[in-house]
């Protein structure tokens, strides 16, 4: 039997309509975008959510893991960190948001034009997604094919690692990367520069960002060389008391009904926690680290014998920005025992001898060394 027209109509698009309607967001009117759901509205979770607001108050920490069951708000959380970062100043025109007051990080084009005086503009904080199946070209950039084929330039068409400079990177499922993503990301985060050499393009431009990245332990590890690289590690688990799972379900429903009216009622908390982001970022520098700290965050890395000197300058820049965030002069003890377990946990050796799981070990080591 033939095929009626219907089903033939469902098969072959018409022309003109093959190709895939890409809308811009800030093309839609306001009332058409969605506010992300408000960071300070997340319920629990509390080691994940200070996790987050020490990166965004010294990037230098290396980023955030963040492990844990489905739908356990870790995407919702990374996200809706996004809303609330302060703006950021970045040279106008420039596709990597150059720092127009760090010359050292410019990109090649912003370094020609310095001389001849740069025009600023405020922007947003950057949270690119990086998506499982994107491709290497689409992460590194690659050939801009459509100015090669109309004018016969040879132009660069910047990826995603372009677009996160200055913000932060995104991974969902991260354990399910693939390897040459992963061989790419290791490469651009040690040196805080990507360098393309593909297509008879040969250039570098800056690629500093923050990477944060989710996933399900269940659904297999991550490479050892990749969880190094994440300065920080925390577990979020299913709530298991019911007042909490309550008011979880009750803001969601209220937030999925009416998004800006949600958003609106926490816009104060927002700007609160905003300006907290802002009043420890500029506090950070005359924070004081004391030598019984360094030494206290010494003997404990000895005793967990972690590789490297990573855990001891991951223990001390968490330490400093908690005590930022929390107004302190000073790191104290307190601090360090706060921060041990998210630095540590996840750069432990497995040992056969002992069935403890890494946080307990920690805890042990912590009680041993500082009381």
């Amino acid at each position: 039997m033939a095929p009626t027209h219907s089903a033939l109509s469902r098969r072959a698009p018409k022309p003109g309509f093959s190709k895939p309607i890409v809308v811009d967001p800030a093309a839609l009117p306001e009332a058409m975008v969605r506010p992300p759901y408000p960071f300070s509205a997340i319920v629990g979770q509390d080691g994940m959510r200070r996790a987050l607001l020490v990166a965004a108050v010294d990037p230098a920490v290396g980023g955030v893991l963040v492990f844990g069951d489905r739908g356990t708000g870790k995407s919702t959380a990374v996200r809706a960190l996004a809303a609330l970062l302060p703006p950021m100043r970045a040279v106008a025109g420039c596709p990597y948001a150059c720092d127009p007051v760090d010359a050292a990080a410019f990109c090649p084009a912003c370094a020609a034009r310095r001389g001849q005086g740069l025009t600023v503009k405020t922007v947003p904080v950057p949270v690119v997604d990086l998506p499982l199946g994107a491709t290497e070209d689409r992460v590194v950039g690659a050939l801009d094919i459509g100015r090669a084929l109309g004018a016969g330039e040879k132009a660069f068409e910047p990826g995603l690692l372009a677009r996160a400079n200055r913000g932060f990177l995104y991974i969902d499922e991260v354990n399910l990367l693939e390897d040459h993503l992963v061989d790419l990301l290791l490469d651009v985060a040690a040196s805080g520069v990507n360098a393309v050499e593909r297509e008879g393009l040969s250039l570098r431009h800056p690629a500093r960002f923050v990477l944060v990245g989710s996933g399900n332990p269940e659904e297999g590890e991550l490479r050892p060389q990749l969880l190094d690289r994440f300065g920080l590690a925390v577990t979020v688990t299913t709530p298991a008391d019911l007042a909490s799972r309550v008011t979880i379900v009750r803001r969601r429903d209220a937030y999925e009904r009416d998004p800006a009216g949600f958003a609106a009622e926490w816009a104060g908390e927002e700007a609160r926690l905003g300006g907290q982001i802002l009043a420890a970022r500029a506090h950070l520098a005359e924070v004081e680290v004391p030598d019984a700290v360094l030494e206290a965050a010494a003997r404990l890395c000895l005793a967990l014998g972690t590789d490297g000197l990573r855990g001891e300058l991951t223990l001390m820049r968490t330490a400093r920005a908690v005590a930022s965030l929390d107004g302190a002069g000073t790191v104290t003890l307190d601090h360090l025992r706060e921060v041990a377990p998210s630095a540590l946990s996840h750069r432990l050796r497995r040992n056969p001898l002992d069935e403890a799981g890494s946080e307990a070990r920690i805890a042990r080591a912590l009680a041993d060394i500082l009381g």
